[in-house]
């Protein structure tokens, strides 16, 4: 699946290495990369610009994977959520949300998630297997042609199933897939991961030279509160995940966004939004607030409206950046926490979830 006749799992250093090691000029592989990734092309035979020759021996060496599409939703409010099958059979969800206010795709790196969120239905699912980078940028592929958008400036979140830096390696190397100006040439800028806070994963990002935005899920300001919601916290706690924030080298006239999903009586008093706002002093930080969208499986509520108001009010009169996450795509189950795939083996909270929307 992962193997190095894949060209889809090659960044262009090793796509070179790999013609080199053949005796290809090497700007063959900047020609195959760009129409793997500027055309969208898949079938080498379509390459016109190599010699007929060239493409007879990469056809005999080489594959292009790409994942398939199994089904195609589209929501009331434009969100669509694609089902993709990958080669061994197993699948995952890609997400477009149009109007945000580019267009964004929101994907995935991992078949299902080991951090168990207790509010999040990919949770439920416990980790099926690492995604790879070529799984990665296939998804963007795939929907940049899908939704004809190739050419078009588009965003990436890295928040569909799976936690981004458990599957660090593959998912740095799907940045320099789309990132390299002979691809899609997608700035870092527009890309965000999202993540619990895995240290020291977190701090090794920070090195990185094709840096995307951070978002952090915090969903909690105390120990306490956080350990219950997401079980990680209790490995690496909220002061680990703050002081970590604060070393993070953030762009200029940028912000670390801390997510915050709002549980109903668990996380959305007055309290809890001053003492958010004391956890935050001195980190560069905006607050994005997310009212639960709540589902079977997940034994939580979603707050009222004047709840929420109420939180971000506090936060704003204690100088937090704070805005509230508009829920798009919940009548399809593809707003944030919902990705969940039904396989051969349900989960119990797979079954309610599957029997709440069908």
């Amino acid at each position: 699946m992962s193997s190095p006749s894949n060209l889809a799992e090659l960044d262009l250093a090793d796509l070179e290495s790999a013609f080199a090691a053949r005796s290809v000029e090497r700007f063959r592989a900047r020609q195959v990369f760009a129409w793997i990734y500027k055309r969208g092309v898949t079938d080498i035979e379509a390459m016109t610009d190599l010699p007929r020759d060239l493409r007879a021996a990469l056809l005999a060496d080489f594959t292009i994977a790409t994942p398939q599409v199994a089904s195609h939703e589209r929501s009331s409010d434009g969100t669509e959520k694609f089902l993709l099958k990958l080669a061994d059979g197993k699948h995952i969800e890609s997400v477009f949300i149009p109007d945000t206010p580019a267009m964004t795709f929101c994907i995935s790196t991992q078949v299902g998630c080991a951090m168990a969120c207790a509010f999040c239905l990919t949770g439920k699912m416990g980790l099926v297997r690492n995604l790879t980078a070529g799984e990665i940028a296939g998804q963007v592929r795939v929907l940049a042609g899908a939704l004809e958008l190739r050419d078009k400036a588009f965003n990436i979140v890295l928040m569909g199933m799976g936690e981004p830096l458990h599957n660090y390696d593959a998912v740095m190397k799907a940045m320099s897939i789309l990132c390299d100006t002979h691809g899609f040439h997608l700035p870092p800028r527009r890309v965000t991961l999202s993540t619990v806070g895995l240290l020291p994963a977190l701090e090794k990002l920070g090195r990185e030279e094709l840096m995307p935005n951070l978002a952090i899920s915090l969903h909690a300001p105390t120990d306490a509160q956080r350990g219950e919601l997401v079980p990680i916290n209790r490995k690496y706690g909220v002061a680990d995940i703050i002081a970590a924030c604060k070393q993070f080298p953030v762009r200029r006239r940028s912000r670390i966004t801390f997510e915050y999903v709002m549980l109903a009586g668990v996380n959305d008093s007055a309290d809890d939004a001053r003492k958010l706002a004391r956890l935050l002093a001195g980190v560069k930080a905006k607050v994005n607030l997310i009212p639960l969208n709540a589902a079977a499986g997940i034994p939580f509520e979603r707050p009222a409206d004047d709840v929420v108001d109420r939180f971000a009010r506090v936060l704003a009169e204690q100088d937090v950046t704070v805005s509230v996450r508009k829920s798009r795509g919940r009548d399809i189950r593809a707003a944030c926490g919902q990705l969940i795939v039904e396989g051969p083996e349900h989960s119990p909270a797979q079954k309610l979830a599957t029997l709440a929307f069908d």
